[in-house]
C-alpha cells in the first residue's frame, strides 16, 4: 500500500509538471501560426458536438461522389439534379472539365472565395444545400467516412452528427395527416398510420451509412483506416421552417428514433432560425418540444437558438429564443447562442443556464461567416464569466472550409484563451455529450473524480477493480477517461 501511495504522488507530480511545461510552451508559440497550428492539429479535442453531415463535406468531395451518377447541372443555379433529359454538355462530369466552371461550382457550394458583393454571408451559407442536396442524400455513407477520418486525423474521439436519416418521411406523413392542436391526439394518430416503419428505416439508414463508412475506411480489415475508432452518434434534425404538422411529425421521429435506436442520442432543430416559419412559430415549436419531452423523459435535447443578428431579425426577435429553449422545452444545450445580449434578463437567463449546467455549442467560424459575430462582439467570453459551460464545434466545417482545430486555433486568436481553457472546452465536450452513463467528474474545474476512481490517476493504465468496474457501466465515464489518457500522452511531450 505504501509503494502504491508513493508511486501514485510520483505519477501526479510528473502529470502535473508535464502540464506547466505544456502551458509554458503554448504561451511561447501564440504568435506563431505555423506553431500554433501544428500544436493545436495534435491536441486531444474529445468530441464535435455541434456537426451537420451534409455541411461536412468539402464540395471537391461531393464532386467525386457524384462521378458515376450522371447528375445533371442547372448551370444558371448551380444545383445538382437527376434529369434524364439533361443535355451532354451539362452532365455534371462533363460540366466540371471546364476549370473555370469547376471553380465556380465549388465557390458556390462552399463559402470559398466568398466576397459578399451580391449577397450576404447568411444567405450564401444557406443556399448552398439546396445546390448539392441530392448528391449528398445520395453518398451519406463517403460523407461519414469523410467526417470520420478527419476527426480521427485531428485527434478527436466522439462526433454527434446531425442528420435527417428518414428523409423527412415523418414530415411528409405529417403532411397528410394535417394538424391537430391537440398534441396528445396528433400524436396518436401519427403512431396509428404505419410511423413505426419510418422509425425502422432511420435504423435502416443509418445501418446502411455505416457499412459503407467502415467498408470505405477498411475499418474490418487488419488495415483499417484513422477514423474507424471515432465513437459517431446521431441527433435527428428537423426542419423547423416547414408546416407546423410536419415540424411535430419530425419532432415525434426524433423522440421515437432516439427510444429504439441507441446511436440517435437526442434531437435538433435545424434551417435559419430567422426564416418566417421559425420566427413565427418559434413559441409553439418550444411547446411541442416541451410536450414531447414529458412522454420521452430520457430523450435529450439540443437546439439551434440565438442564432440570430438584429440585421437579420426584429428587435422582439431577439428578446426571447434562448429563454424559451430553456424555460419551456427544457434544452439540455443550445448552439450559437449568439444574441444572448439581446434578451431580456440576460444576465439572469445566463446565470440560470450555469445553474442547470445548460452548455453552448460555440461555431466561432460559422458565427463570423454568416451573423459577422466575431472577436470582441461575440458572446463566449460572456458566457464564461457567468460560468455557462461551453465547448467548441464546427457547425459545418466542409461549406465553411474549416475543421476542428481552426476553431481552437480562432479562440486563441480571437481571444487569447490559454492551454487550460482549451482543454476545458475538450473536457466539456464529453462531459456535455448525449453520451449514456455518469460522468467521470464531479466538479466543473475537473478536479474532482467519481468516488469509484478516487484512488486512481485519471487516464492511467493501472485501474482499481472499482474504478474499472465503475467505467465499463458507463460510457461516458470511459470516454472520458481515455480522453485524460490522451491528454496524459500528449503533454508528456513537453
Amino acid at each position: 500500500m505504501k509503494f502504491q501511495v508513493i508511486f501514485g504522488f510520483i505519477t501526479l507530480s510528473l502529470v502535473t509538471t508535464s502540464f506547466a511545461n505544456v502551458e509554458r510552451y503554448f504561451e511561447s508559440i501564440k504568435a506563431d501560426q505555423q506553431k500554433l497550428t501544428a500544436f493545436l492539429y495534435a491536441m486531444p479535442k474529445g468530441g464535435d458536438l455541434h456537426n451537420h453531415e451534409s455541411g461536412a463535406t468539402y464540395a471537391e468531395n461531393l464532386l467525386d461522389y457524384a462521378s458515376n451518377d450522371n447528375f445533371c447541372i442547372n448551370r444558371a443555379t448551380y444545383t445538382a439534379e437527376i434529369n434524364p433529359k439533361c443535355e451532354s454538355q451539362n452532365l455534371l462530369n462533363n460540366a466540371i472539365k471546364d476549370p473555370v466552371f469547376r471553380d465556380e461550382l465549388i465557390d458556390a457550394w462552399s463559402m470559398r472565395h466568398f466576397q459578399g458583393e451580391k449577397e450576404s454571408g447568411h444567405d450564401h451559407f444557406f443556399s448552398t444545400f439546396q445546390k448539392f442536396s441530392a448528391i449528398a442524400d445520395s453518398h451519406r455513407g463517403e460523407i461519414l467516412a469523410e467526417i470520420t477520418k478527419r476527426a480521427g486525423l485531428e485527434n478527436e474521439s466522439y462526433l454527434e452528427l446531425m442528420v435527417t436519416a428518414d428523409g423527412n418521411k415523418s414530415g411528409q406523413l405529417g403532411n397528410k395527416l394535417g394538424w391537430n392542436p391537440d398534441f396528445s391526439k396528433m400524436r396518436d394518430k401519427l403512431l396509428a398510420s404505419g410511423f413505426e416503419k419510418i422509425i425502422e428505416e432511420i435504423t435502416q439508414s443509418l445501418n446502411e451509412d455505416e457499412i459503407k463508412m467502415r467498408s470505405t475506411l477498411y475499418c474490418d480489415t487488419n488495415h483499417p483506416k484513422i477514423g474507424c475508432t471515432v465513437k459517431v452518434r446521431y441527433l435527428y434534425q428537423v426542419l423547423r421552417n416547414q408546416d407546423k404538422e410536419m415540424v411535430f411529425a419530425q419532432l415525434l421521429a426524433g423522440f421515437e428514433s432516439a427510444t429504439k435506436d441507441r446511436r440517435v442520442v437526442g434531437l435538433n432543430m435545424v434551417q435559419p432560425e430567422d426564416g418566417k416559419i421559425s420566427m413565427q412559430d418559434y413559441k409553439l415549436q418550444m411547446q411541442m418540444i416541451a410536450y414531447l419531452h414529458k412522454q420521452y423523459p430520457n430523450v435529450q435535447i439540443s437546439l439551434h437558438a440565438g442564432e440570430l443578428t438584429d440585421e437579420i431579425a426584429p428587435p422582439n426577435g431577439l428578446k426571447f429564443h434562448i429563454h424559451d429553449a430553456v424555460y419551456i422545452a427544457n434544452t439540455n444545450r443550445i448552439g450559437h447562442g449568439v444574441d444572448i445580449a439581446n434578451e431580456e434578463n440576460a444576465d439572469e437567463l445566463m446565470n440560470e443556464m450555469a445553474n442547470r449546467r445548460t452548455m453552448v455549442e460555440i461555431n466561432l467560424t460559422s458565427n463570423d461567416i454568416i451573423l459577422k459575430t466575431a472577436g470582441k462582439n461575440h458572446p463566449l467570453p460572456l458566457y464564461l464569466n457567468h460560468k455557462v459551460p461551453v465547448s467548441l464545434s464546427t457547425d459545418d466545417e466542409g461549406i465553411s472550409r474549416i475543421n476542428l482545430t481552426n476553431e481552437y486555433k480562432k479562440a486563441v486568436q480571437d481571444f487569447q484563451f490559454g492551454y487550460s481553457t482549451l482543454k476545458y472546452f475538450a473536457r466539456n465536450s464529453l462531459t456535455y455529450s448525449f453520451m449514456p452513463g455518469k460522468t467521470l467528474w464531479e466538479d466543473d474545474a475537473y478536479k474532482k473524480i467519481n468516488a469509484a476512481c478516487k484512488s486512481d490517476i485519471p487516464g492511467s493504465d493501472n485501474i482499481s477493480q472499482t474504478c474499472k468496474s465503475f467505467l465499463d457501466a458507463n460510457e461516458k465515464s470511459k470516454e472520458q477517461w481515455n480522453l485524460e489518457k490522451r491528454f496524459t500522452e500528449f503533454e508528456s511531450q513537453y
